[in-house]
């Protein structure tokens, strides 16, 4: 075994900003059997915690995810009441998280869970997302007491500048993207840590809620299979946008259906240039390096 895969990840800087507080991981209790999911936002991380759902709740209807399955990294609400309601929770609990890997405390008690997506699909979810925003939205994160740095500002109107931007400051106006799939890509071959790519999904949708069940040993009850099936679709999950959504979606215009916009990929394909489009892939090697880049831009089945 070399290095990479016996060595713990040890946190190494507390991270802050509109969104983030990150020392709330610090006064985490771990438990045996708890679930982190772990992605950059808008790469299908709904889509995961569903799963995730789901598969502990055996295929029932009624699992309020947003509720159940907090991203405990948000400043808001503070984290004293993040982790009291956590440490509430009778369930097998599986906790969100948008931190890179050297922000977070790593616990050889938890199973992690990374979903991946190419940035520029990211991207244009992250604008639907940002640009359906209400007062509400950045009341919240701009307005509550402990914000770290600037504000968070209404985007342009333009995705394909919403983009550049995005490329070229590196996530602004959110936060790192490279580092965050970097940082997560060097433990993949850790144990307790399983990769999934959102067009894996897409592709194949059983077959990885398969992988995933037996990475997080939990037997599928095969009279429920189908239930489980049903609820994971995008067309069930966005029918039932309220319990997926946090606040039920009422921190973006249009609601919680406007959360779970499409589900859709390559909707840049019409928008950007091949020169535009090039040099996101040109910076993705240069970021990530070969691997870890083909892997971002299409999954394992890529």
């Amino acid at each position: 075994m070399n290095d990479r895969e016996t060595a713990l990840p040890q946190k190494t800087r507390e991270l802050h900003n509109h969104h983030f507080d990150s020392t709330v991981w610090n006064d985490l209790t771990f438990r045996d059997d708890d679930i982190v999911i772990a992605t950059y936002a808008k790469s299908g991380t709904t889509w995961l915690q569903q799963i995730v759902g789901q598969l502990i709740f055996n295929g029932r209807g009624d699992v309020p995810i947003a509720e159940m399955s907090p991203w405990l990294d948000l400043r808001v609400p503070p984290k004293e009441v993040q982790l009291a309601a956590v440490e509430q929770q009778t369930h097998r609990r599986f906790l969100k998280t948008h931190l890179p890997l050297d922000a977070l405390v790593f616990s050889p008690k938890a199973k992690y869970l990374y979903i991946g997506r190419d940035g520029r699909d990211v991207v244009w979810s992250l604008y639907n997302h940002h640009a359906h925003a209400n007062e509400l939205w950045y009341g919240a994160l701009n307005d509550t007491p402990g914000r770290v740095g600037p504000p968070i500002e209404p985007p342009p109107d333009s995705v394909q500048q919403y983009f550049h931007d995005w490329l070229e400051k590196d996530g602004f106006p959110f936060w790192s993207f490279w580092e965050n799939v970097r940082t997560w890509w060097a433990i993949r071959d850790l144990p307790n840590v399983l990769f999934v790519h959102f067009a894996d999904l897409k592709t194949d949708m059983p077959g990885e809620i398969r992988r995933i069940a037996d990475f997080l040993k939990i037997p599928i009850d095969t009279a429920q299979w189908d239930d489980i099936l049903e609820h994971c679709s995008f067309d069930y999950m966005k029918a039932h946008a309220e319990a997926c959504v946090p606040m039920g979606g009422a921190l973006w215009e249009g609601g919680a259906q406007t959360f779970l916009h499409s589900g859709a990929n390559g909707r840049w394909h019409d928008v950007l240039s091949a020169e535009e489009s090039a040099a996101y892939e040109q910076k993705a090697v240069a970021e990530l390096g070969t691997d870890c880049a083909a892997w971002l831009q299409g999954g394992r089945q890529s």
